[in-house]
């Protein structure tokens, strides 16, 4: 299985993030697959959640299109293993801690490493419960710069830096001064750093490449 170091370790890296299960899981395979073959260094799965509070419409109706299709957590572990026997690039899950509490936390994080899957992004779990849940993936926001150093020298996997205040989708112009961010926690950790949220054309793509170790694509591919 490969190790989330894997994706970054041929330069810079292209993370895809995509729904499971939409629009349906047959097509969910071909897409990760095709993702894979694109490409992608690395890939977040998407798991639905009917309340998706980091997400902007794209998302939003994609985990509603997922779920009104009968997408279940199981139904993504079994989608996984599919997609690992095909592709041997990293896999990460993306959800909300409501599915990871009614899943049960140990039986989740059991089931993810036999799918296949390297790690968790949990946008809603506060930093101080993160001891609750090992392999989860830290996300740095504008407003984290007096946190920095805290969450950067706990991350494992990469850190996920988020480029702008809201929610996830396509944006024209993003604003936040990344640059200094991203020098921030690159003075406190060497883990790789990931920006996200927003990113849809392959200019800003190349632009935030420039001083972080790889850009994150949802809304857009989604």
């Amino acid at each position: 299985m490969s190790n989330i170091s894997d994706a970054f370790k041929n330069g810079k890296a292209f993370i895809g993030f995509v729904t499971a299960g939409d629009p349906d899981l047959d097509t969910s395979l071909e897409i990760m697959t095709s993702m894979a073959q694109g490409g992608c260094d690395l890939i977040e799965i998407g798991i639905p959640f009917s309340d998706p509070i980091a997400e902007g419409p794209v998302i939003q109706e994609a985990d509603l299109r997922s779920l009104e299709n009968g997408t279940t957590t199981d139904k993504v572990f079994d989608l996984t293993k599919k997609l690992r026997e095909k592709v041997d690039i990293p896999l990460v899950y993306m959800t909300y801690l409501n599915v990871l509490f009614k899943y049960g936390y140990d039986r989740f994080l059991q089931n993810a490493k036999e799918s296949g899957v390297s790690g968790v992004i949990v946008p809603d779990l506060p930093f101080e419960e993160k001891n609750e849940l090992q392999s989860v993936i830290s996300l740095i926001a504008p407003t984290s710069e007096d946190r920095i150093k805290m969450i950067a020298g706990d991350a494992k996997g990469f850190i996920y830096t988020v480029s702008s205040m809201g929610v996830t989708g396509m944006r024209n112009e993003i604003t936040t001064d990344l640059g200094s961010i991203v020098s921030h926690i690159k003075s406190v950790t060497d883990t790789p750093v990931a920006i996200g949220f927003g990113i849809n054309t392959p200019e800003q793509a190349k632009k935030y490449s420039a001083f972080a170790d790889g850009v994150i694509v949802g809304s857009a591919i989604v």
